[in-house]
């Protein structure tokens, strides 16, 4: 297993209603990504989708993909492309749920947002996860 030093929180900067396949078919045809940009998506509904084993990287955070475990939420923008925190409580929830698991497999990985790497000029995960996040145990 790779040394993981980061937990990070994403949106996926597009609409909550926007479909996985949709987010992954423009990682492969636009982004010409061989790897998906999460470990981890969460839907409106709360529901946990797999993307990659957290073994493999990918393409979260340029230049520390090997080192992190992404986790995104489907949303994060308003209805005209601005950041905005558009989590359901279902997605909190899961996110919530997702960290602690992962916190307990990985204990002295500090859990940020995108926007929290040095250089990020980006709003993902579009609220302060660093914040929110900060008494996971």
């Amino acid at each position: 297993m790779r040394k993981i030093n980061f937990l990070v929180v994403h949106c996926t900067a597009t609409q909550p209603n926007t479909k996985v396949a949709n987010i992954q078919n423009y990682w492969k045809t636009e982004l010409k990504w061989k790897s998906p940009g999460y470990h981890y998506i969460i839907e409106a509904n709360g529901n946990i989708i797999n993307l990659l084993p957290i073994e493999q990287v990918s393409n979260g955070v340029a230049g520390h993909n090997s080192e992190i475990i992404n986790i995104s939420y489907v949303g994060g923008i308003d209805l005209s492309g601005h950041p905005k925190d558009t989590r359901t409580e279902a997605q909190k929830d899961s996110i919530l749920k997702l960290l602690k698991d992962l916190n307990k497999k990985f204990p002295n990985a500090k859990i940020q947002g995108h926007r929290d790497f040095k250089g990020v000029k980006k709003a993902c995960p579009s609220f302060d996860a660093k914040t929110e996040y900060h008494n996971i145990v």
